[in-house]
């Protein structure tokens, strides 16, 4: 049969085609006849009651459903609610309820009284399609909300203009609808109709190509290339050209509205997105390509239950691109709501924290992988390919490549045992033999290590060895100073534990302390000192900048409180010019030791 054909199927969409197009052909001379007959239709419909009458019926109706309208939205005031999110539902659902009021009261009208029976279908015409308008508008005010920047779900620079553009686009359609339903109840021929009805399809390219040609070129010509197919009769293509020109941005607009509608009070755009905006996104964007793609089948009048039961090549084509559509939309929340969960995990500030900023970027990266490999293989075996053959391939190219690259195996087997042994995170001082500095990246198979002086070193892993890490929890600061013979030590030591309580009292360190500065007594009798030790416990890293100030305000005090820091001094006494010699030069080399230490 040549109709089941791709060839038979083309010809017959040809002929469908001329056909059409000699109907416009044929149909556009007599357009005036056709008007004058709907005119004199018009005429015989209204000649028993009149236009007044059914006019006062239509002015009567419309009404009493403004009227129930604003009684509705009089008991019913705008919400209060400070929670932004319940306040955008309260909303919404005013508006909703608005709507249905004027939508009761109409209907409740336009039932109690007896219309000419084309007048009524008109009429019903008329209501519906005014209902749809508002509801459009209800729609767009609940998503953009331009008077109202608190209330917006969708964050668009100018909602005013965007919901005015919206609203005329809106009553177009609505309006052109409702004349081509009137037209088609006064008796005027289905080519004159379409004649019409490609006539006000033109305002409306006109109108999206306005509101959206200075952001996109290629949109306002989908549009125009979309009217030329509705023109020729190419239904399916139509809805396609329409699909492909609107789907991105409707998909981009959609987790934008979910990310700024979810975001907290207060909180700053490119903060990080939460999990239940990453779900509840990708779960509506899911939900848009799946209406596109039932969209697309109705447009094309493709019969689902032959699909799905067909056993042709094409068929099985088509099924399977439906499944696998249906996998990369799973793949595609699982992911989102997982990198999400990660980067809100990493996002969170502390030193307890930082064991995660170490592995879960490396866990990010590995469920990605597993992922996109998992996604891709279900993909090939729901489009009928065979998988197993191709895992046992891949199983053959593993093993040689792992005996090629047992170094590259070795690496990766020790980067896992160090991150599982918890040896160090990103951000810690670590020393690994002649390498030492702060972890700058875990990489796949090397660290990347950043030296305090401003060196890079890059080392694999299984050549790291034994690792001294100097920034876990805590480190212990000693100190030593050396004082002269005749200093008060009794006093020297309540001077230095005041510094302690001051130092702990600031700040700007005491977070750092954890156990305040003290004296721990005498180290040792020097030859020209008693060289006294003193100790703090503080957060990794912070040490150097507390003892700095340790030292500046002990050399105040000591110096108000006349305690001496001792330095080497040398005494000569008589022996000639060459003894006096020989002294100055002992003493120059006892200054020159005592400044090395």
């Amino acid at each position: 049969m040549a109709e089941e054909t791709a060839a038979g199927y083309l010809d017959g969409r040809i002929d469908a085609l001329r056909e059409h197009l000699s109907a416009l052909a044929a149909a556009a001379p007599r357009l005036p006849e056709a008007f004058a007959a709907v005119r004199d239709q018009l005429a015989l419909d209204w000649q028993a009651r009149g236009p007044a009458y059914v006019s006062g019926l239509i002015i009567g109706f419309a009404g009493l459903g403004f009227a129930l309208e604003a009684l509705y939205r009089y008991f019913v005031a705008r919400s209060e609610a400070a929670e932004r999110l319940r306040a955008i539902a309260f909303e919404f659902l005013r508006e909703a309820g608005a709507l249905a009021a004027f939508t009761l009261g109409s209907a409740a009208m336009f039932l109690a009284f007896d219309w000419p029976p084309r007048t009524r279908q008109a009429v019903l015409a008329f209501l519906a399609a005014f209902v749809v308008f508002r509801a459009v508008l209800v729609a767009s005010r609940a998503l953009f909300a331009p008077g109202d920047d608190r209330l917006r779900v969708v964050p668009v620079a100018d909602a005013q203009s965007v919901h005015a553009r919206i609203a005329l686009l809106a009553g177009w359609l609505a309006a052109g609808w409702l004349l081509a339903t009137w037209l088609a109840l006064l008796g005027m021929d289905l080519p004159s109709r379409q004649i019409v009805a490609y006539g006000l399809g033109l305002g409306l390219v006109a109108i999206a190509v306005a509101a959206v040609w200075r952001r996109s070129r290629v949109m306002a010509a989908a549009f125009m290339v979309a009217w030329l197919l509705w023109v020729v009769g190419a239904r399916g293509l139509f809805w396609l050209a329409l699909v492909a020109a609107l789907l991105p941005d409707v998909l981009r607009l959609t987790q934008a509205g979910v990310d700024h509608a979810l975001r907290p009070a207060g909180a700053a755009a490119a903060e990080t997105r939460g999990v239940l905006a990453a779900a509840v996104g990708r779960a509506l964007r899911a939900l848009v390509i799946i209406g596109a793609a039932w969209l697309l089948v109705v447009a094309f009048g493709l019969d689902v239950d032959a699909l799905a039961s067909g056993d042709t090549l094409w068929t099985r084509l088509l099924r399977g691109a439906v499944n696998a559509l249906a996998i990369v939309l799973i793949a595609d929340v699982i992911w989102l709501v997982t990198a999400s969960l990660i980067d809100q995990r990493l996002s969170a500030d502390g030193e307890a924290n930082a064991r995660l900023r170490t592995l879960l970027p490396i866990v990010r990266g590995t469920v990605a992988v597993v992922l996109v490999v998992m996604t891709v293989l279900m993909v090939l075996s729901v489009l009928g390919i065979q998988v197993g053959p191709l895992l046992a391939s891949a199983g053959v190219i593993g093993i040689a490549v792992g005996f090629g690259a047992q170094t590259l195996v070795r690496d990766l087997f020790s980067k896992f045992f160090y991150l599982l042994d918890d040896a160090f995170r990103v951000g810690e001082y670590i020393q690994s033999g002649n390498y030492k500095g702060t972890v700058e990246h875990l990489g796949a198979r090397s660290i990347r290590l950043r030296h305090h002086r401003g060196s890079v070193y890059t080392i694999p892993y299984g050549q790291l060895g034994a690792v001294q890490n100097m920034a876990r929890d805590w480190v212990i600061d000693k100190l030593t100073i050396g004082l002269t013979y005749d200093a008060d030590l009794d006093k020297a030591k309540k001077l230095i534990k005041q510094i302690g309580k001051e130092l702990a009292q600031n700040p700007e360190f005491a977070p750092h302390i954890l156990e305040p500065l003290k004296m721990q007594g005498v180290e040792a009798f020097g030859d020209f000192a008693i060289q006294i030790r003193m100790k703090m416990m503080t957060k990794p890293g912070q040490q150097f900048t507390i003892r700095r100030r340790a030292y500046a305000m002990i050399r105040a005090a000591f110096a108000a409180n006349g305690i001496e820091f001792a330095k080497p001094t040398v005494q000569v006494a008589g022996g000639g010019d060459a003894e006096a010699a020989v002294a100055a030069r002992q003493a120059l080399a006892l200054n020159k030791a005592a400044g090395e230490a």
